[in-house]
Protein backbone atom coordinates (compact mmCIF):
# COMPACT_ATOMS: atom_id res chain seq x y z
CA UNK A 1 0.00 0.00 0.00
CA UNK A 2 1.26 3.28 -1.00
CA UNK A 3 1.92 6.00 2.29
CA UNK A 4 -1.13 7.94 2.70
CA UNK A 5 0.18 12.07 2.42
CA UNK A 6 -2.15 14.73 3.97
CA UNK A 7 -1.72 17.63 1.86
CA UNK A 8 -2.65 21.16 3.01
CA UNK A 9 -2.10 23.76 0.65
CA UNK A 10 -4.68 26.67 -0.75
CA UNK A 11 -3.25 27.86 -3.49
CA UNK A 12 -4.64 25.86 -6.49
CA UNK A 13 -2.19 25.61 -8.79
CA UNK A 14 0.85 24.48 -6.60
CA UNK A 15 -1.60 22.18 -4.97
CA UNK A 16 -2.31 20.57 -7.60
CA UNK A 17 1.22 20.31 -8.76
CA UNK A 18 2.28 19.25 -5.68
CA UNK A 19 -0.62 16.62 -5.51
CA UNK A 20 0.35 15.26 -9.00
CA UNK A 21 4.09 14.90 -8.67
CA UNK A 22 3.76 13.14 -5.50
CA UNK A 23 1.28 10.90 -6.95
CA UNK A 24 3.91 10.15 -9.58
CA UNK A 25 6.29 9.24 -7.01
CA UNK A 26 3.81 6.28 -5.34
CA UNK A 27 2.11 8.52 -2.54
CA UNK A 28 -1.44 8.14 -2.01
CA UNK A 29 -2.19 12.05 -1.38
CA UNK A 30 -5.36 13.40 -0.24
CA UNK A 31 -5.29 17.52 -0.88
CA UNK A 32 -7.30 19.77 0.99
CA UNK A 33 -7.35 23.99 0.18
CA UNK A 34 -8.96 24.80 2.86
CA UNK A 35 -7.60 23.80 6.28
CA UNK A 36 -10.87 23.91 8.19
CA UNK A 37 -12.28 20.61 6.29
CA UNK A 38 -9.29 19.16 7.76
CA UNK A 39 -10.15 19.63 11.54
CA UNK A 40 -13.67 17.93 10.56
CA UNK A 41 -12.44 14.62 8.51
CA UNK A 42 -9.61 14.23 11.55
CA UNK A 43 -12.87 13.60 14.00
CA UNK A 44 -13.74 10.05 12.01
CA UNK A 45 -10.43 9.49 9.76
CA UNK A 46 -7.06 9.21 11.00
CA UNK A 47 -4.98 7.16 8.49
CA UNK A 48 -2.32 9.06 6.95
CA UNK A 49 1.25 8.41 7.29
CA UNK A 50 2.66 12.01 7.28
CA UNK A 51 1.49 15.66 6.80
CA UNK A 52 2.71 18.28 4.62
CA UNK A 53 1.29 22.04 5.71
CA UNK A 54 1.57 25.35 4.22
CA UNK A 55 2.24 27.55 7.17
CA UNK A 56 0.64 30.90 5.44
CA UNK A 57 -3.12 29.72 5.53
CA UNK A 58 -6.43 31.86 6.35
CA UNK A 59 -8.71 31.37 8.86
CA UNK A 60 -6.60 28.33 10.25
CA UNK A 61 -2.42 28.94 9.78
CA UNK A 62 -0.19 25.82 9.57
CA UNK A 63 1.39 25.93 13.03
CA UNK A 64 -2.03 26.20 14.43
CA UNK A 65 -3.03 23.08 12.22
CA UNK A 66 -0.66 21.03 13.55
CA UNK A 67 -1.41 21.41 17.21
CA UNK A 68 -4.91 19.83 16.01
CA UNK A 69 -2.90 17.21 14.45
CA UNK A 70 -0.31 16.17 17.39
CA UNK A 71 -3.25 16.19 19.07
CA UNK A 72 -5.03 13.29 17.70
CA UNK A 73 -1.98 11.54 17.00
CA UNK A 74 1.51 13.14 19.03
CA UNK A 75 4.10 11.41 17.09
CA UNK A 76 2.48 12.45 13.82
CA UNK A 77 5.18 13.51 11.19
CA UNK A 78 4.92 16.63 9.89
CA UNK A 79 6.84 18.79 7.18
CA UNK A 80 6.15 22.41 6.70
CA UNK A 81 6.51 24.37 3.59
CA UNK A 82 6.79 28.23 3.56
CA UNK A 83 7.22 30.87 1.25
CA UNK A 84 9.23 32.87 3.61
CA UNK A 85 12.54 32.35 5.27
CA UNK A 86 12.48 33.96 8.23
CA UNK A 87 13.73 32.22 11.40
CA UNK A 88 10.62 32.83 13.15
CA UNK A 89 8.66 30.62 11.03
CA UNK A 90 11.28 27.84 11.12
CA UNK A 91 11.82 27.77 14.78
CA UNK A 92 8.04 27.74 15.58
CA UNK A 93 7.10 24.63 13.48
CA UNK A 94 10.79 22.80 15.15
CA UNK A 95 9.29 23.86 18.74
CA UNK A 96 6.22 22.51 18.09
CA UNK A 97 7.89 19.11 16.75
CA UNK A 98 7.89 19.59 12.86
CA UNK A 99 9.54 16.38 11.57
CA UNK A 100 11.10 19.24 9.01
CA UNK A 101 10.44 22.10 6.45
CA UNK A 102 11.31 23.12 2.99
CA UNK A 103 11.14 26.60 1.42
CA UNK A 104 8.89 27.74 -1.62
CA UNK A 105 8.90 26.93 -4.28
CA UNK A 106 10.44 23.75 -3.58
CA UNK A 107 12.44 21.64 -5.99
CA UNK A 108 9.50 18.48 -5.88
CA UNK A 109 12.34 15.87 -5.91
CA UNK A 110 13.95 17.23 -3.03
CA UNK A 111 10.55 17.51 -0.98
CA UNK A 112 9.94 13.61 -2.20
CA UNK A 113 13.71 12.61 -0.65
CA UNK A 114 12.70 14.48 2.56
CA UNK A 115 9.57 12.60 2.90
CA UNK A 116 10.79 9.27 2.05
CA UNK A 117 13.72 9.79 5.20
CA UNK A 118 10.94 11.21 7.21
CA UNK A 119 9.05 7.78 6.51
CA UNK A 120 11.97 6.02 7.06
CA UNK A 121 12.73 7.42 10.31
CA UNK A 122 8.73 6.72 11.00
CA UNK A 123 8.73 3.53 10.29
CA UNK A 124 12.08 2.49 11.92
CA UNK A 125 10.70 3.95 14.92
CA UNK A 126 7.88 1.85 14.60
CA UNK A 127 8.95 -1.44 14.49
CA UNK A 128 10.72 -1.18 17.59
CA UNK A 129 9.15 -2.95 20.90
CA UNK A 130 12.27 -2.27 23.38
CA UNK A 131 12.42 -0.50 26.82
CA UNK A 132 14.73 1.03 27.92
CA UNK A 133 16.47 2.21 31.14
CA UNK A 134 17.58 5.48 31.83
CA UNK A 135 18.67 6.38 35.26
CA UNK A 136 14.71 6.69 36.92
CA UNK A 137 13.72 6.84 33.54
CA UNK A 138 12.05 4.16 31.19
CA UNK A 139 12.19 5.31 27.07
CA UNK A 140 9.57 2.85 25.41
CA UNK A 141 10.24 2.89 21.75
CA UNK A 142 7.35 1.51 20.80
CA UNK A 143 4.84 4.07 22.14
CA UNK A 144 6.86 6.77 21.68
CA UNK A 145 6.85 7.65 25.26
CA UNK A 146 9.37 8.72 28.14
CA UNK A 147 8.08 7.58 31.52
CA UNK A 148 9.60 8.80 35.34
CA UNK A 149 7.17 7.92 38.29
CA UNK A 150 6.75 12.10 38.03
CA UNK A 151 5.00 12.13 34.89
CA UNK A 152 5.40 11.04 31.12
CA UNK A 153 6.34 13.00 28.13
CA UNK A 154 5.45 11.85 24.77
CA UNK A 155 7.93 11.89 22.29
CA UNK A 156 8.59 13.39 18.70
CA UNK A 157 9.72 10.85 16.36
CA UNK A 158 12.74 13.26 15.56
CA UNK A 159 12.58 13.38 19.72
CA UNK A 160 12.69 9.67 19.57
CA UNK A 161 15.27 9.24 17.28
CA UNK A 162 17.63 11.96 18.78
CA UNK A 163 17.48 10.20 22.00
CA UNK A 164 18.44 6.68 20.75
CA UNK A 165 21.52 8.48 18.46
CA UNK A 166 22.11 9.66 21.72
CA UNK A 167 22.22 6.71 23.69
CA UNK A 168 24.57 4.99 20.85
CA UNK A 169 27.02 7.16 21.83
CA UNK A 170 26.80 7.37 25.17
CA UNK A 171 29.64 8.86 27.42
CA UNK A 172 31.27 10.25 24.24
CA UNK A 173 31.93 14.03 22.99
CA UNK A 174 29.93 14.43 19.94
CA UNK A 175 30.58 16.68 17.45
CA UNK A 176 27.41 18.90 16.47
CA UNK A 177 28.15 17.90 12.57
CA UNK A 178 27.93 13.96 13.01
CA UNK A 179 24.98 14.55 15.12
CA UNK A 180 23.77 16.74 11.88
CA UNK A 181 24.64 14.78 8.91
CA UNK A 182 23.09 11.52 10.23
CA UNK A 183 19.98 12.72 11.55
CA UNK A 184 19.28 15.41 9.43
CA UNK A 185 21.29 14.83 6.69
CA UNK A 186 22.21 18.51 6.60
CA UNK A 187 24.71 20.90 8.06
CA UNK A 188 23.21 24.44 7.53
CA UNK A 189 22.38 27.08 10.15
CA UNK A 190 18.52 25.92 10.22
CA UNK A 191 19.38 22.57 10.61
CA UNK A 192 22.07 23.43 13.82
CA UNK A 193 19.44 25.81 15.13
CA UNK A 194 17.17 22.21 14.87
CA UNK A 195 19.26 20.13 16.56
CA UNK A 196 19.52 23.19 19.49
CA UNK A 197 15.80 23.03 20.08
CA UNK A 198 15.44 19.44 20.32
CA UNK A 199 18.51 19.13 22.67
CA UNK A 200 16.40 21.71 25.11
CA UNK A 201 14.02 19.59 24.79
CA UNK A 202 14.93 16.35 25.81
CA UNK A 203 17.24 18.34 29.17
CA UNK A 204 13.75 19.59 29.87
CA UNK A 205 12.37 15.81 29.83
CA UNK A 206 15.60 14.57 32.26
CA UNK A 207 15.02 17.36 35.11
CA UNK A 208 14.34 15.02 37.29
CA UNK A 209 17.81 12.91 37.52
CA UNK A 210 20.40 14.79 38.14
CA UNK A 211 22.52 11.53 37.10
CA UNK A 212 21.60 12.38 33.36
CA UNK A 213 23.41 14.84 31.81
CA UNK A 214 23.76 16.06 28.13
CA UNK A 215 26.21 18.60 28.35
CA UNK A 216 27.65 21.53 25.89
CA UNK A 217 30.90 22.18 24.77
CA UNK A 218 31.46 25.47 23.00
CA UNK A 219 32.69 25.09 19.65
CA UNK A 220 32.40 21.19 19.07
CA UNK A 221 29.38 19.91 20.40
CA UNK A 222 27.98 17.18 22.93
CA UNK A 223 29.13 15.39 26.09
CA UNK A 224 26.78 12.49 27.23
CA UNK A 225 26.33 10.87 30.24
CA UNK A 226 23.67 8.49 30.84
CA UNK A 227 23.82 6.27 33.68
CA UNK A 228 24.02 2.44 32.99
Amino acid sequence: MNPKILLVEDDADFGMILKQYLELSDFEVIWFQNPEDVLEIIETQFDFQIGILDVMMPNIDGFSLAKHLLKKQANFPILFLTAKNQKIDRLTGLKLGADDYISKPCDPEELVLRIQNILKRSTFTAIQQTEIKIGSYLLNTEKLQLEHPKGKHKLTLKENELLLFLLNHNHQLLKREVILENLWENTDYFSGRSLDVFISRLRKYFADDDSIKIMSIRGVGFELDFPE
